[in-house]
Formats: structure tokens, C-alpha cells, sequence
């Protein structure tokens, strides 16, 4: 049966959707030897998909990869840059590099640290970053100064960025260091920058932003030091993929 190129690539982990709509968009995907455009659509039985010159089969699709890595500052959450800054699959072994079709899912910004998944399921990777699925992030968040109840309060309730009000947000003191204090801060949205633009509208700046779990999947259980990785356990894929309706759905 012909689908979107895009979403064959997803599937067989290639790429995630997005990120294979961007390799067609750089014409590096050709079907049948001509170049893809958005919108194609191809029988993965029947007809010759290549990514960079290079045939993809539906037997050759890579085994689906789960991996949970905290992530060092300076280092971006993408799979290329052009200006060949160090970026998260740099810390991977060398045999997920190639030819696995792992990437990240979302973005932590390069100034900011801590977890992040990576995967080569592409339908899980669309599902978790997409809008309709709220999975809690936490994150350790060092700023300047001390803000008041009441102006954390405003951050709980929901703050208008870009004309839309945030979802309602978890927003706890830790603990306060001189001029200093630590928030813990658990999102169920993640808009770009999210956290430092709030703290910068509040009328503060972020000296740090630590994600320390996605979810129920934790940092420091067992503890990974930064620039390490682990692979997720069963329970965990269990977690991510009954979160999106992914356990019993077949087509998201």
C-alpha cells in the first residue's frame, strides 16, 4: 500500500517525521530515482526508496532503540550541524551512529543540560512531541534573585507567551544560595525556550536549567553522569509508549 515518503522513513526509523521531511525538503531522498518531493507517496514493497544514494529495504529496518541520555551543556539535540558543533549523537558508541536512524526526541538547548530521549521509532517520536500528549518534564532551574509567592503563583496559573497562555505548571522553592534560588519545575508542554523566557518575563534569568526526568523516567535511577547514556528497560518503553496510546495502537 503507497504512504508519504516521510512516513515510511519514520517507520523504518530512519528519521523521525520531521527530521525526514527535512532530508526530502534537502532533496538527499530519491524514489524510484528520481528526486522526492513533500506529499510523495511510494509502496515500500514495490518500489526503490534511497536516503544519500543508498537503497533502504523493509528487511533492513534497524532494531527500534530506546535510550535515555543526560545531555552536557554545549552540546545541541540535533543529529547534524553544519558548523560541525559537537552534537548528542557525538556521544554515542560508534555503532549507533550509523545507520540506525536514532535521534533525538525534542530539544534541550544548548546552554542546558540533563535528560533526553533518543530513539529510532519514528512513530513514537511524532507521538511524544506532539501537542496533544502532555507528558510531565521535570527540571532543576537556578536563577537570580528571589522571586515571591506571588509571582510563582503567576507561573503555576499560566503565563501568555506569543499571545497563548502556558498550560498550569508545578513550581517549587528548593532552596535559596546568596542571591540565588533553586525552583523545580515540572511542564506538561514544551514550548521553545520555555523556561527562560517565563523567568525572563517574571523579571529574572536563568543561570541554569537541569532536566532531570522525562516523565517517570529518571536521571538518577540509576544515576547517569553527564555526557552518559543508558538503554531504557522494558518498563520504561512500556511507560512512553502506553503514554501516546502506542502499546495497542497500529497506526498513529
Amino acid at each position: 500500500m503507497a504512504e508519504r515518503v516521510q512516513k515510511i522513513l519514520s517507520q523504518w526509523g530512519i528519521a523521525s517525521r520531521r527530521q525526514a521531511e527535512q532530508m526530502i525538503l534537502a532533496g538527499r531522498v530519491r524514489l524510484n530515482g528520481e528526486i522526492v518531493s513533500l506529499g510523495s507517496k511510494a509502496d515500500p514493497h514495490r518500489d526503490r526508496l534511497e536516503v544519500d544514494g543508498k537503497a533502504i529495504q523493509p528487511a533492513n529496518r534497524p532494531e527500534l532503540i530506546y535510550i535515555l541520555l543526560n545531555k552536557p551543556i554545549g552540546v545541541l539535540s540535533t543529529c547534524y550541524d553544519p558548523q560541525h558543533r559537537p552534537t548528542v549523537l557525538d556521544l554515542l558508541a560508534e555503532d549507533l551512529r550509523q545507520g540506525r536512524g536514532i535521534h533525538p526526541v525534542g530539544r534541550l538547548d544548548s546552554n542546558s543540560t540533563g535528560a533526553l530521549l533518543l530513539t529510532n521509532d519514528g512513530n513514537l517520536t511524532l507521538s511524544l512531541t506532539h501537542p496533544r500528549y502532555h507528558l510531565p518534564k521535570t527540571y532543576q532551574v537556578w536563577i537570580d534573585g528571589h522571586p515571591s509567592e506571588s509571582v510563582l503563583q503567576k507561573w503555576r496559573d499560566g503565563i501568555m507567551l506569543m499571545g497563548k497562555k502556558t498550560l498550569p505548571a508545578r513550581v517549587e522553592v528548593l532552596k535559596h544560595r546568596d542571591r540565588q534560588t533553586l525552583l523545580e519545575v515540572i511542564l506538561v508542554e514544551g514550548r521553545n525556550r520555555q523556561i527562560r523566557r517565563i523567568v525572563r518575563q517574571l523579571g529574572f534569568e536563568v543561570l541554569k536549567l537541569h532536566r532531570t526526568a522525562i516523565g517517570s523516567i529518571q536521571l538518577n535511577r540509576p544515576k547517569l553522569h553527564s555526557g552518559r547514556y543508558r538503554f531504557l528497560d522494558d518498563n520504561e518503553i512500556h511507560f512512553l509508549k502506553n503514554r501516546v496510546n502506542l502499546v495497542t495502537a497500529t497506526n498513529i
